[in-house]
């Protein structure tokens, strides 16, 4: 039988979560086994022609050419798989959304006026239909593994959906606002870290985006009240890798 065609594309991104897919060594050996990968510069500069039975995106738009790019790669794909807070919500370049691009190009090159950019960095989804989003900055290798497999064997993945605060609970971490006061987007935050930061106690940097019903609401009232927590404060911790997510957005945008 032929073997299914496996595509890596990358956009506006640190090639991160690619390298989670490289990482991933005897996992990454049954991988190629079973799939073909057909283009991955990352690993390999031979390219097999689309179309692609899965492709797997990592970054955001950003340019014009972007844009073109996103919609042939959707053209050829089976299924298109999202990989990382830039695919997913813009990353961490989607803070441009909240002020003027061109300032930042005057400041940081030369001659801007040869930057050809967008106004805004947003997330795959925005543009083309995305099948599945695994979130994380980067992202959690096993689950990008799971993912993989799921297709394979042509089941439902088992990505779950729970917070952070269930993963550090099985930790055994103690409360990172209740233990020492500081700011921690646990509750509100997409499970997949394995709690890394909570573990050596320091507050969720919400790395894994928003959960499901995220109340982000709710846990800066709570932030305000019981640490003190204020606008700046707040905005920052909310406008983050994530800045560009619903509901992390929407809550940084609301103080200042």
């Amino acid at each position: 039988m032929r073997k299914p065609k496996l595509a890596v594309w990358k956009f506006a991104s640190c090639d991160g979560c690619q390298l989670s897919l490289l990482d991933c060594e005897d996992e990454l050996l049954a991988v190629a086994g079973a799939v073909e990968i057909a283009n991955f510069p990352e690993a390999s500069s031979a390219v097999v022609e689309g179309p692609y039975d899965v492709s797997l995106v990592e970054g955001s738009v950003t340019t014009p050419h972007d844009l073109e790019r996103i919609v042939d790669i959707r053209a050829q794909s089976g299924l298109l798989i999202t990989i990382g807070a830039c695919a997913t919500s813009g990353g961490i370049q989607a803070l441009r959304n909240f002020a003027d691009v061109r300032e930042f190009t005057r400041a940081v090159y030369a001659s801007p006026e040869f930057i050809s950019t967008l106004e805004t960095s947003t997330p795959i989804a925005e543009h083309v239909k995305v099948d599945f989003e695994l979130r994380g900055c980067p992202i959690n290798k096993y689950q990008l593994v799971e993912l993989i497999g799921s297709f394979l064997n042509r089941r439902r993945a088992n990505i779950p959906h729970h917070s952070v605060c269930v993963e550090c609970k099985r930790k055994g971490n103690p409360c990172i606002p209740v233990s020492n006061g500081s700011i921690c987007l646990g509750p509100v935050t997409h499970s997949g870290c394995g709690a890394l930061c909570p573990s050596y106690n320091r507050g969720c940097f919400g790395c894994y985006g928003p959960k499901e019903l995220a109340n982000a609401e709710s846990l800066a009232a709570w932030a305000k009240q019981e640490l003190e927590a204020d606008p700046a404060t707040l905005k920052r911790v909310f406008h983050n890798f994530n800045a560009w997510a619903s509901p992390f957005k929407e809550e940084g945008s609301s103080h200042g």
